[in-house]
């Protein structure tokens, strides 16, 4: 990508010029100056190509992340966060063309954890996915606007969502440490804990899940698990929504569980073990077509469908402030599984 002229900040004619070179996300954006792309550089190299990026397998310098990240109105120091986010949507298990180019609603969705969570400000307290903190607002809005101005992911030529999702925009959480009784995110996935990670998840929408009422493990198990199987799809594979079902639980919900003597992967596997739909609850034709499906596999027609094949596979974050409203986001059906980057020094 180019760096954009001067033009005396003239601040309308830039917003102007940008939008007819179809390079905003309908958003006003901050024109990417050399100046001000030199600054969010700092250090690192400009020609340095981290990756190809899907659909258009193009490579992706830091240039390219910078001038992108000062459009999104990211701080230099933002940067390293939007590195790793494009390294990790562009690995071939994340499986970008698919979420990239579907008729579907997926996008990426970035979960931060460690030290720079706190360095750079991220919000992983109250109102977690909503308005009002730049890092996160900025950050996951640059991962999208690369996507589109590099990788091609433009929506009707590309992208073709039907109806898309706000996440499109921007989706970026960093995970409540600090407030959590269980191992973050990234230490689940095998990193140290003082490791600064980008974790990105392909997810298709969000639903809220609320129950003040329940205060044991499998009570609230029994919650999570109807709630996915209402915003779950009939994806392939004998899965509702394939991939790794993401859940996002307030610290709150997190203690109730941890105070019954229940860890993480136990209360994921009550979780798992009550998310089952009768298959008498799909449409007689979905129930034909799975039928076939399963068959061509080698699995059994009439089995009833799980929200996930092992309960491993359940994702927990642990995000959010006082409360005990929580969210479940569907993977995308067409398989994807989240993939974890490390942030680069310069």
């Amino acid at each position: 990508m180019k760096l954009w002229q001067d033009n005396n900040d003239n601040w309308q004619a830039a917003q102007d010029e940008l939008a007819a070179a179809g390079l905003t996300d309908g958003l006003p954006v901050v024109p990417p100056t050399a100046a001000r792309v030199s600054a969010m550089l700092a250090g690192f190299d400009p020609a340095e190509v981290l990756t190809q990026l899907p659909p258009l397998f193009a490579d992706v310098t830091w240039q390219d992340v910078a001038i992108n990240a000062v459009m999104a109105g990211c701080l230099p120091a933002y940067l390293p966060v939007v590195g790793a986010a494009v390294e990790a949507i562009a690995s071939g298990e994340f499986n970008l063309v698919g979420i990239a180019t579907t008729t579907g609603s997926a996008a990426p969705m970035i979960i931060v954890n460690g030290p720079v969570v706190e360095k750079i400000g991220l919000n992983a307290g109250g109102n977690v996915f909503g308005p009002g903190n730049r890092a996160n607002a900025t950050i996951g809005r640059a991962l999208t606007l690369v996507l589109r101005n590099v990788g091609g992911a433009i929506p009707g030529e590309l992208d073709m969502a039907t109806i898309g999702q706000p996440a499109k925009y921007t989706c970026c959480i960093a995970e409540n440490e600090a407030a959590s009784p269980w191992s973050p995110l990234h230490v689940e996935r095998g990193f140290d804990k003082n490791d600064s990670v980008v974790t990105v998840v392909g997810i298709s929408g969000s639903v809220e899940v609320v129950d003040s009422s329940s205060s044991t493990p499998e009570d609230l198990a029994q919650t999570f698990a109807q709630s996915m199987l209402i915003a779950g799809t009939a994806g392939s594979g004998g899965l509702l929504g394939g991939g790794e079902p993401l859940l996002i639980m307030p610290p709150e919900i997190a203690q109730a569980f941890e105070r019954a003597g229940c860890s993480k992967a136990q209360a994921k596997a009550l979780i798992h073990e009550r998310a089952v739909l009768p298959r008498d609850r799909l449409s007689g034709a979905i129930r034909a077509h799975r039928a076939v499906l399963a068959q061509s596999a080698g699995e059994d027609p009439n089995a009833d469908l799980r929200i996930a094949k092992a309960s491993d596979d359940v994702m927990i974050v642990i995000a959010g402030g006082v409360g005990v409203k929580a969210a479940y986001l569907p993977t995308w059906a067409g398989m994807t599984v989240a993939v974890s980057r490390k942030l680069r020094s310069k």
